[in-house]
């Protein structure tokens, strides 16, 4: 007998409908009628119209929106500027120029976050609340290659040179971003989260300078005052507000910062009048880019690099806002980062990636629209092309900056933290590439001249924190798990030699019992009533077959099964070698190492259990289980009734039967393949 969600109307299956239902219909033939009353029948088009909508595609309103867009602008402001303030500094470039490209990067990182938070097509941009900005990887080698190509010279003649290499380096991120996509595989949660925490606690030197910002005639116990001010708003807006006025505490930090900076006469808006009134760049306005292969290769590379933190910044961006984040989402991430790179080669600004600050932003306010991402992008655009406005942002002191900064950095590592929980941390190998990328991105933070003693064309991997910890969290997760023999704890399950189902059909009774005698520990009845019923059309009516017996053998047999299995205790509490004796499903990682407490819950549970039941505590082992969760389970079922609590025991070993079924039979589970196809986060 098959099992089967479906529906009929006068006997034919209507086309094109969506089918939902809360029930299993046995169908004895293929031509008999469900009962429609059981059923509701509803069109694609319907059904996809009455889904809720995700709070990220919500628009908020008006005043909530430009409230929310402002505090992403007035986090993102101080590191979008450095970068074109480093490489003005290092190549010589003077005020007018300087300013230029401050603003023609804040043009184009407008102009680069709708790409991404809004979407160009179907295939550009990951439509989450992320906003770009340059990437700080790239200042390095953008100086190199400025100077490189002016013979140490600088100046405005070193930009051709640059924009050239951005523009290639662009366009091989947007036609790579597919080939990436497909070694997804090699990125982890492990990965994903070592370079989240790497990037966060990289971030934090940044934050440490502007906390502390030894300017002239500003005391550093002021400084102080103002960062640990700063900070102290923001924690205590977030304590004590609710609401909308909780998720503003990083703008709300930054005003009465700056206004208590402004009334000391440690901060003025004098800045604003001397200002012009508007610089709008245009394309090419340093001149026609020069390609230089050196020069394209050195970005190529920053780019690889920058696609690993755009993957790590999506994916902490879909835990956040409580999205599943797909191989095609980051594939459109990256395209996103390559166009918007495209765009900075051509508007005269530089590479751009996602910014983890405001990763960090999403997290603390716990705002999912991707449309507060779009009104700062409007904020962005208009401050790239109104310099007073740019004017007034500049005006906030480095040590409010770095008082707010400090909390968003953290909260990125804080997400890289949670992402790194989802990894098997009793597995020593994870704690090897957590901590080998860690260290070794706090040694380069801490002592950044490490990199002058590797060789020119190395010195673009080790030249910050976040670049070094991420490729050592990419080698050792390659090394560990995708070389070479896997060591550590493995499960243990029963299997045996893959059989398919043209082989049982044609089997004996003793052939077929025997290959499929993995499937339960020593009863092997269910599998002689199941081999009655051949020959069988496909997988699941073999697996229906089985699960049948079970079900419906007689009270003497059932019983027989259930006391054919150990107990929980006997099961948690043997060694290695005595569990494999006693049963082949001691299936999860987490199940290992208990400690006294757990012992002691487990063991009072399986003798409350069969002092209750008169049966031992059987319970299905999925991967995921963890020792309290399996105790928490069992404490529950304890209320059932003595029969329901008989279905139950049944149910779980029908359950152990189908785990151990889908690992013997080749193509046992299609169905289940093509929903972890569908709905799996990395391909």
């Amino acid at each position: 007998m098959q099992y089967a969600r479906t529906s009929s109307i006068g006997g034919e299956i209507a086309p094109n409908v969506f089918l939902i239902t809360t029930k299993f219909w046995p169908l004895p033939a293929r031509t008999s009628t469900v009962n429609p009353v059981q059923l509701r029948f509803r069109t694609k088009e319907d059904f996809v119209a009455s889904q809720p909508k995700h709070p990220v595609d919500i628009v908020p309103p008006t005043p909530k929106l430009a409230a929310l867009g402002l505090q992403h602008v007035l986090a993102f402001y101080a590191g979008a500027v450095i970068v074109p303030l480093l490489i003005a500094g290092s190549l010589n470039l003077d005020a007018e120029t300087t300013i230029h490209l401050i603003n023609a990067d804040l043009l184009t990182c407008g102009i680069a976050t709708i790409i991404q938070s809004m979407g160009v097509g179907k295939r550009i941009g990951v439509r989450l609340p992320i906003v770009q900005g340059v990437t700080t990887t790239a200042v390095s080698p953008i100086i190199a290659i400025g100077l490189g190509a002016t013979d140490g010279a600088g100046g405005v003649a070193s930009l051709p040179t640059i924009y050239g290499a951005i523009i290639v380096a662009g366009l091989f991120t947007f036609f790579a971003a597919p080939v990436f996509g497909k070694v997804l595989r090699f990125f982890p949660p492990v990965v994903t989260g070592s370079v989240l925490l790497v990037m966060g606690t990289s971030l934090l030197g940044v934050s440490a300078n502007d906390f502390v910002n030894y300017a002239e005639g500003v005391p550093a116990t002021r400084d102080l005052l103002y960062g640990f001010g700063t900070l102290a708003v923001i924690i205590l807006v977030q304590r004590f507000s609710s609401g909308f006025l909780g998720t503003l505490a990083v703008l709300i930090g930054l005003v009465l910062g700056t206004g208590v900076a402004l009334v000391l006469g440690d901060a003025s808006f004098d800045e604003v009048s001397s200002a012009p009134a508007l610089g709008i760049t245009t394309p090419f306005y340093f001149g026609m880019p020069k390609f230089d292969l050196v020069a394209i290769f050195s970005l190529i590379i920053v780019m690889i690099i920058t696609m690993v933190e755009t993957t790590g910044d999506v994916f902490a961006t879909g835990e956040i806002v409580k999205k599943r984040i797909r191989r095609d989402d980051v594939v459109r991430a990256i395209r996103a980062d390559g166009l918007s790179t495209l765009v900075g080669g051509v508007m005269n600004s530089f590479p751009y990636t996602c910014f983890a600050q405001n990763v960090g932003l999403v997290r603390l306010t716990s705002v999912k629209s991707r449309w507060v991402a779009v009104a700062a992008a409007g904020f962005m655009m208009v401050l790239g092309i109104l310099p007073k406005a740019g004017a007034v942002v500049a005006s906030i002191p480095s040590p409010v900056l770095g008082g707010a900064s400090l909390a968003l950095f953290a909260n990125v590592a804080w997400v890289g933290l949670q992402t790194i929980a989802k990894a098997d941390l009793s597995d020593g190998r994870n704690s090897v590439i957590v901590t080998s990328a860690l260290g070794l991105a706090m040694l380069v933070t801490f002592k950044p001249d490490i990199a002058t003693a590797f060789p020119e064309w190395a010195q673009t991997f080790v030249s910050s924190g976040m670049s070094i910890g991420a490729i050592t969290a990419i080698v050792l997760n390659l090394l560990f798990f995708h070389t070479g023999g896997k060591q550590g704890t493995q499960v243990s399950r029963a299997v045996g030699k893959s059989v398919s189902l043209q082989q049982l059909n044609g089997a004996s009774r003793e052939e077929f019992v025997s290959a499929l005698r993995p499937l339960f520990n020593n009863e092997t009845w269910p599998l002689e009533l199941a081999w009655e019923s051949r020959p069988f059309g496909d997988v699941n009516e073999l697996r229906a077959a089985i699960q049948v017996a079970v079900l419906t053998a007689d009270d003497s047999r059932r019983a027989a099964l259930i006391h054919d299995y150990p107990a929980m205790d006997e099961l948690l509490l043997a060694d290695a070698d005595e569990a494999a004796t006693i049963s082949a499903d001691r299936g999860s990682l987490g199940l290992t190492d208990l400690d006294d407490v757990q012992t002691e819950r487990i063991t009072e549970l399986s003798a409350a259990y069969r002092e209750r039941f008169d049966m031992p505590f059987v319970a299905y082992l999925d991967t995921n289980d963890t020792v309290d969760r399996v105790i928490d389970a069992g404490v529950r079922r304890l209320a059932n009734s003595p029969e329901q609590e008989y279905r139950t025991a049944l149910g779980e070993i029908v359950e152990i039967a189908n785990d151990r079924f889908d690992i013997l039979l080749a193509d046992a589970n299609p169905v289940r393949s093509s929903w972890d196809r569908k709905f799996t986060e990395v391909d």
